[in-house]
């Protein structure tokens, strides 16, 4: 896949008006990143949850009857109504029905191309919408992982489609900075997470190349260790999964994956040495590079051990 002309000329597109275009390499360590043709704002008064001609009894049966919708017709609309639900604060309906049918239903191949394309479109605007109460966004990224898997084992997307959610993907992944991860009351939001997981199906695609998996490696750079902010829902983990990936696909060689882990390994300039944010950082950026070598060490694909020298030294260095 020609990935690298695409993602140029999608942001030569992006940016044509601009006074500067873009550099022709994007740095791997620092992920910048450009949405093309961000939709407007969702309009709040179309929120509909439970969708028409469902109640939330009907809903909760539906759960119970294991998302199995035999009238075709009617599991497709109730596939492209449910996204509205992913949006809702009650854990019940955004997470264990509207996110769990549509991921079913996906992983099922119950849902027609048509169907997933027009999950693809609502939900990529998902991304843009006003953050709300922070649902919206996080869960909107986590039922695209499944519209990307979906991708992955049975291609619909055209090449150009799939650069742009690729494109799309990390541009919204960069600028999460809401990092609240579980409410007892509220459950998940855990925005940078399930952005991993889509990141992380992204780069398991094999019409994704080389290129495609460094941008992917630049987002997840990105948010390793956010300023101030020490991660405790296992969201260190879940950024190590795409990029044991990218490193199992050849994203670099091994000097390269060095030099971006001791970038991991350092710390941000301007930070007072064992102050808070020095300590919200150092505890991040360790469980990250620790996530990583437990995967490439233990783990059964023998190609992400290329990260293993750079890890080793990345690890020795922290202070």
């Amino acid at each position: 896949m020609a990935i690298g002309r695409l993602i140029a000329g999608s942001l030569a597109l992006a940016f044509g008006a601009c006074a500067q275009a873009p550099p022709a390499e994007l740095p791997v360590a620092l992920g910048g990143g450009w949405m093309l043709d961000p939709p407007g704002w969702l309009d709040a008064a179309k929120v509909a949850c439970p969708p028409a001609g469902w109640d939330r009894d009907a809903l909760v049966a539906a759960k119970a009857a294991g998302f199995e919708i035999a009238d075709n017709e009617k599991r497709q609309a109730f596939a492209k109504a449910i996204t509205d639900c992913l949006a809702s604060p009650d854990p019940e309906l955004r997470d264990g029905i509207a996110y769990e049918g549509l991921a079913h239903m996906l992983r099922a191949k119950q849902l027609s191309d048509e169907t997933k394309q027009a999950l693809l479109a609502d939900l990529v605007a998902r991304l843009d919408a006003p953050a709300g109460a922070g649902f919206e966004q996080p869960f909107a990224a986590l039922a695209l992982s499944e519209v990307a898997r979906a991708d992955r084992v049975e291609a619909f997307l055209s090449e150009d489609e799939l650069i742009k959610l690729l494109v799309d993907a990390q541009h919204w992944f960069i600028n999460v900075s809401d990092y609240r991860g579980f409410d007892e009351r509220e459950g998940w939001r855990h925005g940078v997470a399930h952005g991993a997981d889509l990141l992380m199906q992204l780069a398991l695609n094999p019409r994704i190349d080389a290129e495609g998996l460094r941008l992917i490696v630049s987002a997840v750079g990105a948010q390793v260790a956010p300023e101030g902010h020490a991660y405790v829902f296992g969201e260190s983990e879940r950024l190590a999964r795409p990029v044991l990936f990218a490193a199992a696909r050849g994203a670099m060689d091994q000097a390269k994956w060095s030099e971006w882990l001791m970038v991991m390994a350092t710390p941000p300039e301007g930070i007072a040495s064992q102050g808070t944010a020095w300590l919200a950082w150092r505890h991040d950026a360790a469980a990250f590079l620790q996530a990583l070598y437990v995967g490439a060490k233990l783990g059964a694909d023998a190609g992400d051990d290329v990260l293993l020298p750079g890890l080793e030294a990345a690890l020795k260095a922290m202070p």
